[in-house]
């Protein structure tokens, strides 16, 4: 008999109830370590007073109106990011799927209303993740996430991740409109893209007019110790994702994009009945208030290089545990040689929560506010699980 809850995930058997900084209360009165953040989204760690406090000012005023008309925390958003980003202009979503569709169209109308509609291809690539919307599966094109949903929406090239020869080669073909990238893959196992390669693409994107599109859904909002991780390249995209982190827990997403680039977006291209509402914007008003100071971003870098000597440490202490620490600020990933998911399950019994992804990856996406103690005491927590799982 079908569960009420359709049984899309593997659920852990674990229920929640009260959420503290960085850490979660399960209904039985356990306390567990939060390195999961909610996968990258709790940024600022649970229950933070200062996005609570702009919540519930916000719920006592207007919840909803919908796009029909002028909403001031929206345009407020807007202005933030217009003004610390590459952006000319924002369109706001509820999840870094919808903003995948958008950034889909956008490209292709960009090239229609130019004139030249045959290009509509996006060039993509192996290990990605894009959403689970009928254009994220086609964009990541892994059989694991297209499985059974043919027939797929057409206009996906894939390659393999990083390979710069294989980028040019594609880059040729008249049909291009874009290339979409994540400059730290999550899902597919921390791997971030090397700068020497997001220059290449920008470079290629100016010789053949190509958009590049970003998804930094997962890797954006001071994630990496930059605003946006495409910063340590020096680069900046035409179209980029966001989500997760710039909500704080509350579900928003946004599509920002240069004025070329979403010429094509005119009245009635495009619309959401939620995206951009008073409460989302109300609560990403005031995390792009804390996570956009420059101070802010020097101290996640700080607790970045905490956590990272760590789990160097970890690595070289059991080398039969783990094999490699990858990632960028507080977006790292520890490579497993054993299996990645009976680590994640030791885990739960030491009271710490982490992440699975491809390529054998345990992510760490704790939130950025960490204390140094929680750090301390994560890190004493994962040798425990390192111990555990060590081969006999």
């Amino acid at each position: 008999m079908i569960p009420s809850v359709l049984p899309t995930y593997n659920r852990a058997p674990l229920s929640f109830v009260k959420g503290e900084g960085s850490w979660l209360i399960e209904a039985d009165g356990r306390r567990f370590l939060d390195l999961g953040a909610g996968i990258a989204v709790n940024a600022l760690g649970h229950a933070n007073p200062a996005l609570t406090e702009a919540l519930t000012t916000q719920a006592q005023n207007l919840w909803h109106v919908s796009n029909l008309y002028q909403i001031p925390q929206q345009q407020q958003l807007a202005d933030k990011l217009v003004d610390a980003t590459f952006a000319d202009t924002v369109f706001f979503t509820n999840s870094g799927t919808e903003s995948c569709e958008l950034a889909v169209k956008m490209a292709r109308k960009y090239w229609h209303d130019k004139g030249q509609p045959e290009r509509h291809v996006i060039i993509t690539f192996d290990g990605s993740f894009h959403g689970r919307s009928s254009a994220g599966i086609a964009a990541a094109g892994s059989e694991k996430m297209t499985k059974g949903f043919a027939p797929l929406l057409p206009g996906f090239r894939h390659l393999p991740f990083g390979d710069h020869d294989a980028i040019k080669e594609a880059m040729k073909q008249p049909d291009v409109a874009g290339i979409l990238i994540e400059p730290v893959q999550g899902e597919g196992g921390i791997r971030p893209l090397p700068d020497v390669c997001l220059k290449g693409i920008r470079a290629l994107c100016d010789e053949t007019g190509a958009l590049m599109m970003l998804d930094e859904v997962q890797c954006g909002v001071s994630r990496t110790g930059k605003l946006f991780a495409h910063e340590w390249a020096g680069v900046s995209p035409d179209i980029m994702m966001v989500a997760k982190g710039i909500g704080g827990g509350f579900p928003l997403g946004a599509v920002l994009a240069t004025e070329d680039a979403a010429s094509g977006m005119t009245a009635g291209t495009h619309g959401s009945t939620y995206g951009g509402n008073p409460l989302g914007c109300a609560v990403g008003n005031k995390v792009m208030e804390i996570v956009s100071d420059p101070a802010f971003l020097e101290d996640v870098n700080r607790k970045a290089g905490l956590l990272r000597q760590g789990l160097e440490s970890l690595v070289a202490r059991f080398p039969d545990v783990f094999e490699s620490v990858r990632g960028l600020g507080l977006m790292l990933g520890i490579k497993c040689k054993v299996t990645n998911v009976d680590v994640v399950k030791a885990a739960y019994d030491a009271g710490l929560l982490t992440v699975p992804a491809g390529d054998n990856v345990v992510r760490l996406l704790p939130a950025l506010n960490i204390p140094d103690e929680d750090i301390a005491e994560a890190l004493n927590r994962f040798e425990k699980v390192a111990t555990e799982v060590q081969p006999s």
